[in-house]
């Protein structure tokens, strides 16, 4: 007979250490041009993680050395993240740097959470 051993889950709410803000861009209203605005759609705390040193090389090679992995809490569809929005975290290490969501999937080791993987914005 196979012995039971617990595994304590991977990501649990004492690593969602850093603010993380969920922004859309909205066209000025009036008839003046100008940039757009940014609205703010959700802030959540988050698990922010960075490439890995072991992932390193395959990262430089393509090309995706800045991009981030945000772990959030599911949020039971009060907030549906999208490539069509755009993160800031909140943080000094992250300042004045805004990232694309290239992709979003549930967590499939813990169903309560949602892995996040953004790229540095390109101006």
């Amino acid at each position: 007979m196979r012995e039971f051993k617990y595994n304590p889950p991977r990501v649990h709410n004492g690593e969602l250490r850093t603010m993380v803000t969920f922004y859309k861009k909205v066209p000025n209203e009036g008839p003046m041009p100008g940039d757009d605005e940014e609205k703010v759609l959700f802030k959540a705390w988050a698990k922010v993680d960075r490439v890995w040193l072991k992932d390193l090389e395959i990262a430089k090679a393509n090309g995706t050395l800045s991009d981030i992995t945000i772990t959030i809490r599911d949020t039971q569809r009060d907030y549906i993240p999208s490539n069509h929005h755009f993160v800031k975290v909140e943080d000094a290490n992250y300042q004045d740097v805004e990232y694309n969501i290239k992709s979003v999937q549930p967590n499939l080791q813990d169903r309560r959470f949602i892995d996040i993987v953004a790229e540095v914005k390109k101006l």
